[in-house]
């Protein structure tokens, strides 16, 4: 048989470590995810407020080239 690696238990209750396994690791992730978004929004404050001058330069440049 090609499909001896497959193991589907007639104990369901085994499934309950790898769905607890499952929802731990979910959880985690999701929760990364929250910490990168954070810090993302916290270095884009910092750096639109250390480069702001050359922003503010960049947007008058391009309005001025659209202008015209």
């Amino acid at each position: 048989m090609m499909m001896e690696f497959l193991y589907f238990p007639e104990d369901k209750a085994e499934y309950i470590p790898a769905i607890i396994a499952l929802i731990i690791f979910t959880i985690g992730a999701a929760f990364v995810m929250y910490l990168f978004y954070r810090k993302s929004k916290q270095e884009e404050k910092y750096y639109e407020e250390k480069y702001k001058d050359a922003i503010l330069l960049n947007k008058d440049k391009k309005e001025h080239s659209t202008d015209e």
